[in-house]
């Protein structure tokens, strides 16, 4: 495994060194992360019900040409994730709940908002394909994948409820309504690492002695994002909208 991994950081390492005299370009973009979080095959109740949600997303990268055609772009992205349910939800059983429930209850519900923010440092290794329209208009294509390092990670939640047995709202516990207006930092119960691949394509122009674009893409995460199961079994995922400018450094 050691000698693979020298392998490949050599394998990098002559990849920039061969081009020292070919196009570089170094870049910001900054745009709108559309996340959510999908249960996959789970089938625990606190995973399914996400919709999406709205974030920043923002990265700077750079673009090391191969040939006329094909480029490398690593990035280092600030990417949002997460999601967001408005109604019936389910709730794990805590144990001051558990000896009014019949046994062998997993999960009790209740009716309010909740919104999970969860923010990465994401590093995607992108191959990407240029194509000319014109002589100032261009578009591209690139994907890979990404390794990404948790952030930050909180549950917002708002509103009042009584907690009920049913998802369907017909049988409340005798409890009364209980608040739900509450900011909780579940970094602890998350996986810090995740990988997953990412894509976009996009148009742009010259300007100046760069180029402005704008692109659409998106990146999903392979791994479960929780640490147990009693929080729901989730995978992140997200589309994104940027605008961006790119910079010749070298020709």
């Amino acid at each position: 495994m050691k000698n693979h991994c020298l392998a490949a950081v050599a394998a990098l390492v002559c990849l920039f060194s061969a081009n020292v005299t070919a196009q570089t370009w170094l870049g910001l973009k900054a745009g709108i992360s559309i996340p959510n979080l999908s249960a996959g095959s789970s089938s625990s109740p606190v995973s399914k019900g996400y919709s999406s949600r709205q974030g920043p997303d923002a990265s700077v990268f750079a673009i090391f040409h191969v040939s006329g055609v094909f480029s490398i772009q690593p990035e280092i992205n600030y990417s949002s994730q997460g999601g967001k349910k408005n109604g019936a939800q389910a709730l794990p059983v805590t144990p001051d709940v558990a000896q009014m429930l019949p046994p062998g209850t997993s999960y009790i519900y209740a009716h309010f908002k909740s919104e999970v923010k969860i923010n990465y440092l994401m590093i995607p290794i992108l191959a990407r394909f240029d194509f000319k329209l014109s002589h100032k208009w261009f578009w591209y294509v690139d994907g890979g994948p990404f390794a990404a390092f948790l952030l930050s990670a909180h549950n917002v939640t708002s509103g009042t409820s009584p907690l009920y047995l049913d998802e369907q709202l017909t049988q409340p516990l005798p409890l009364g309504d209980q608040p739900f207006d509450n900011k909780e930092n579940i970094k602890s119960q998350l996986h810090t690492f995740n990988t997953g691949v990412a894509a976009n394509i996009g148009i742009g122009c010259g300007l100046g002695k760069g180029r402005l674009f704008l692109e659409g893409g998106g990146n999903y995460g392979f791994l479960t994002i929780q640490k147990g199961t009693v929080n729901g079994e989730n995978n992140t995922g997200a589309a994104t909208i940027r605008l961006g400018y790119q910079l010749a450094l070298k020709h």
